[in-house]
């Protein structure tokens, strides 16, 4: 991810009405990445397994799942996808609406790539856009801010 142009393109952000299981969203967040060759089956596999093993530790925020597994395992290219879901699902007694996957390929690199994208979902503005936005709205506000 060396440039910001590169962090979400508009093919890896990804907007639906509902689904009917946390596994099912992180298969379809994780998919545009798999498309591309980014990640490979087994990353969605360790993200649903480390779920299970430890509990919902990925949801950082209210409606928020950082997806993510180990760096390195399973993942090609250093790459993040986006899903939002306009109904909640439960991810073991925590509603998410946003399914965010990270795939890093070591400890270090997505750092600079992750604190440009949080940083827009800080502001409460932009936060509820992208909750309640449509795909076009969610791509305008992450372009503005140079991450497209």
């Amino acid at each position: 991810m060396s440039s910001l142009n590169t962090i979400l393109p508009r093919e890896q952000i990804q907007v639906i009405e509902k689904m009917d299981s946390w596994q099912d969203a992180a298969k379809l967040a994780g998919q545009p990445l798999l498309k591309k060759g980014f990640i490979t089956k087994n990353y969605i596999q360790s993200v649903i397994q480390s779920v299970n093993d430890y509990g919902p530790y990925m949801v950082i925020a209210d409606y928020f799942a950082l997806l993510h597994a180990r760096p390195g395992e399973g993942v090609n290219h250093q790459s993040i996808s986006l899903l939002v879901i306009k109904e909640p699902v439960d991810m073991l007694g925590k509603p998410v609406k946003i399914f965010m996957v990270l795939a890093a390929e070591d400890n270090q690199s997505h750092l600079d790539s992750l604190q440009k994208i949080m940083a827009i979902f800080m502001e409460p503005q932009n936060y509820q856009l992208i909750l309640n936005g449509s795909k076009e709205e969610i791509i305008t506000l992450f372009s503005e801010r140079g991450i497209e």
